[in-house]
Protein backbone atom coordinates (compact mmCIF):
# COMPACT_ATOMS: atom_id res chain seq x y z
CA UNK A 1 0.00 0.00 0.00
CA UNK A 2 1.27 3.63 -0.97
CA UNK A 3 0.46 6.51 0.99
CA UNK A 4 -0.14 9.79 -0.85
CA UNK A 5 -0.57 12.61 1.63
CA UNK A 6 -1.65 16.61 0.65
CA UNK A 7 -2.98 19.56 2.20
CA UNK A 8 0.13 20.90 4.80
CA UNK A 9 1.30 24.55 4.30
CA UNK A 10 1.50 27.62 6.33
CA UNK A 11 -1.50 28.66 8.52
CA UNK A 12 -1.49 31.23 11.14
CA UNK A 13 -1.94 30.76 14.93
CA UNK A 14 -5.33 30.01 15.53
CA UNK A 15 -6.07 29.31 11.80
CA UNK A 16 -7.42 25.57 10.68
CA UNK A 17 -6.09 23.50 7.99
CA UNK A 18 -7.00 20.26 6.54
CA UNK A 19 -4.23 17.16 5.18
CA UNK A 20 -6.04 14.46 3.28
CA UNK A 21 -4.06 10.76 2.81
CA UNK A 22 -5.33 8.81 0.19
CA UNK A 23 -3.88 4.73 0.37
CA UNK A 24 -3.36 3.18 -3.16
CA UNK A 25 -2.35 -0.48 -3.98
CA UNK A 26 -3.09 -4.12 -3.49
CA UNK A 27 -4.48 -5.03 -0.12
CA UNK A 28 -6.89 -7.48 1.58
CA UNK A 29 -8.34 -5.11 4.03
CA UNK A 30 -7.02 -1.87 5.72
CA UNK A 31 -7.26 -1.89 9.09
CA UNK A 32 -6.45 1.53 10.82
CA UNK A 33 -5.14 4.64 9.19
CA UNK A 34 -3.85 7.85 10.97
CA UNK A 35 -1.47 10.86 11.36
CA UNK A 36 2.22 11.21 13.35
CA UNK A 37 3.93 13.84 12.93
CA UNK A 38 7.98 14.77 13.56
CA UNK A 39 8.81 18.67 14.90
CA UNK A 40 12.72 19.71 14.48
CA UNK A 41 14.40 18.15 17.18
CA UNK A 42 11.84 16.17 18.10
CA UNK A 43 10.75 12.26 17.47
CA UNK A 44 7.64 11.27 15.62
CA UNK A 45 5.03 10.82 18.12
CA UNK A 46 1.38 9.84 17.29
CA UNK A 47 -1.29 12.63 16.70
CA UNK A 48 -4.53 10.60 15.59
CA UNK A 49 -5.33 7.06 14.85
CA UNK A 50 -8.84 5.96 12.95
CA UNK A 51 -9.64 2.20 12.50
CA UNK A 52 -11.73 0.62 9.53
CA UNK A 53 -14.78 0.39 11.88
CA UNK A 54 -14.67 4.32 12.85
CA UNK A 55 -13.01 3.86 16.46
CA UNK A 56 -10.59 7.18 16.95
CA UNK A 57 -7.68 8.13 18.82
CA UNK A 58 -5.88 11.41 19.42
CA UNK A 59 -3.08 12.18 21.08
CA UNK A 60 -3.90 14.66 24.67
CA UNK A 61 -2.05 17.43 22.63
CA UNK A 62 -4.69 17.76 20.03
CA UNK A 63 -7.95 16.87 21.86
CA UNK A 64 -10.46 19.44 20.79
CA UNK A 65 -8.55 21.20 17.79
CA UNK A 66 -7.66 18.09 15.75
CA UNK A 67 -10.00 15.35 14.43
CA UNK A 68 -9.15 12.70 11.96
CA UNK A 69 -11.91 10.98 9.93
CA UNK A 70 -11.80 9.07 6.73
CA UNK A 71 -14.22 7.43 3.80
CA UNK A 72 -13.41 4.13 3.42
CA UNK A 73 -14.87 4.07 0.07
CA UNK A 74 -11.68 6.31 -1.16
CA UNK A 75 -9.53 4.97 1.20
CA UNK A 76 -8.34 8.18 2.57
CA UNK A 77 -7.92 9.36 5.79
CA UNK A 78 -8.23 13.37 6.62
CA UNK A 79 -6.64 15.55 9.79
CA UNK A 80 -9.16 18.33 9.79
CA UNK A 81 -6.85 21.04 12.18
CA UNK A 82 -8.47 23.62 14.15
CA UNK A 83 -7.03 26.35 15.94
CA UNK A 84 -3.61 25.68 14.97
CA UNK A 85 -0.65 26.40 17.51
CA UNK A 86 3.03 27.32 16.49
CA UNK A 87 4.09 24.05 18.34
CA UNK A 88 1.93 21.99 15.88
CA UNK A 89 4.73 23.26 13.29
CA UNK A 90 6.13 19.88 11.87
CA UNK A 91 5.78 17.37 9.36
CA UNK A 92 3.02 15.22 9.45
CA UNK A 93 3.27 11.60 8.16
CA UNK A 94 -0.10 9.68 7.46
CA UNK A 95 0.54 5.84 8.44
CA UNK A 96 -1.60 2.82 7.39
CA UNK A 97 -1.84 -0.67 8.78
CA UNK A 98 -3.06 -3.16 6.53
CA UNK A 99 -3.42 -6.64 5.66
CA UNK A 100 -2.02 -8.35 1.85
CA UNK A 101 -4.48 -11.56 2.80
CA UNK A 102 -7.36 -12.57 4.89
CA UNK A 103 -4.26 -14.00 6.72
CA UNK A 104 -0.62 -13.54 7.92
CA UNK A 105 0.59 -10.74 10.09
CA UNK A 106 -0.68 -6.37 9.38
CA UNK A 107 1.67 -4.41 7.67
CA UNK A 108 2.78 -0.76 7.85
CA UNK A 109 2.81 1.85 5.21
CA UNK A 110 4.38 5.71 6.06
CA UNK A 111 3.83 8.01 3.59
CA UNK A 112 6.19 11.17 2.22
CA UNK A 113 5.27 13.71 4.79
CA UNK A 114 4.02 16.63 4.38
CA UNK A 115 4.94 20.30 6.22
CA UNK A 116 2.43 22.19 8.49
CA UNK A 117 3.82 25.60 9.83
CA UNK A 118 1.77 27.90 12.15
CA UNK A 119 3.11 30.92 12.09
CA UNK A 120 2.09 34.54 11.82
Amino acid sequence: VQLQASGGGLVQPGGSLRLSCAASGGAFSINAMGWYRQAPGKQREAVATITSGGNTNHADSVKGRFTVSSDNAKNTVYLQIFSAKPEDTATYYCWAEWNRFSWGPSEESWGQGTLVTVSS
